[in-house]
C-alpha cells in the first residue's frame, strides 16, 4: 500500500474510532496496514482485529507476481505469513492493540457477534473472496462506521475488477455513500440499514 493510501487508511480508522467500536481488517498478510487500524484504535480506545487465514491470496502464491519465498514455511511447503505478522506487532509495539483472528473471513463473520465501526476490505482479490468479506462484513458495520475497500481500479488495465466490484455494489444498496477516494482506496460510509 503506497504511503498516501495508508494514510488516508489511517485517517478514516481514527474518524471511525470515535464511534468506540472494533476496527476490523480483513486481509492482514505480514501486518504493515494492521499497525496503521492498530495506532487509530489505540488513539481511540478500541481495539483492531485482523482476520486471515495466513496462506496467502491467489496473486501471493509460488508463480505469481506478489509471491515472496521467505513466508513459505519450510516444514509444510506453503505460505504461512502469521510468524512474519507477529513480529511486525512485536516490533512496533503494538500487540496490546490487536486481536488476531486466524481463520477464513466469511467463516469468522459468520460467528462474530457485535457492531464495528470500521470494516476494511483487503483479502482475496477474486469475486468470489471480495464478496464473501462484504457479505460476511458489512451487515456487522454499525450505522456511521465506514466500509473501506483497498485496490478498487476502475480500469481494468491498472488491476483486477473484484474489489471495485464490491465498492459498486456497496454504493449500489443504498446503504452506503462515498467520502473519499485516495487512488486505489475507497472510504464508504453507512449512512442506511439493509445490505
Amino acid at each position: 500500500m503506497p504511503v498516501h493510501e495508508g494514510l488516508a487508511l489511517y485517517a478514516a480508522a481514527v474518524g471511525a474510532g470515535a464511534l468506540g467500536l472494533p476496527l476490523v481488517e480483513i486481509g492482514t498478510y505480514c501486518g504493515r496496514s494492521t499497525l496503521l487500524l492498530a495506532a487509530a484504535a489505540k488513539e481511540a480506545g478500541t481495539v483492531a482485529v485482523t482476520v486471515d487465514h495466513h496462506r496467502g491470496s491467489e496473486e501471493q502464491q509460488p508463480g505469481w507476481e506478489y509471491h515472496d519465498p521467505t513466508v513459505v514455511d519450510p516444514e509444510t511447503g506453503v505460505m504461512d505469513t502469521l510468524p512474519a505478522f507477529r513480529r511486525t506487532l512485536h516490533r512496533a509495539g503494538l500487540e496490546d492493540q490487536v486481536i488476531a483472528v486466524v481463520g477464513r473471513s466469511p467463516q469468522v463473520a459468520q460467528v462474530w457477534g457485535r457492531q464495528v465501526g470500521l470494516v476494511f476490505i483487503d483479502g482475496g482479490h477474486t469475486d468470489e473472496h471480495a464478496n464473501g468479506d462484504y457479505e460476511g462484513w458489512a451487515p456487522h458495520l454499525a450505522e456511521g462506521g465506514l466500509l473501506v475497500i483497498h485496490d478498487v481500479f476502475p480500469d481494468p488495465a491498472h488491476g483486477g475488477q473484484a474489489p471495485y466490484r464490491v465498492c459498486l455494489r456497496a454504493l449500489a444498496s443504498g446503504a452506503f455513500t462515498e467520502i473519499s477516494a485516495t487512488d486505489s482506496l475507497r472510504v464508504l460510509r453507512r449512512t442506511a440499514p439493509g445490505i
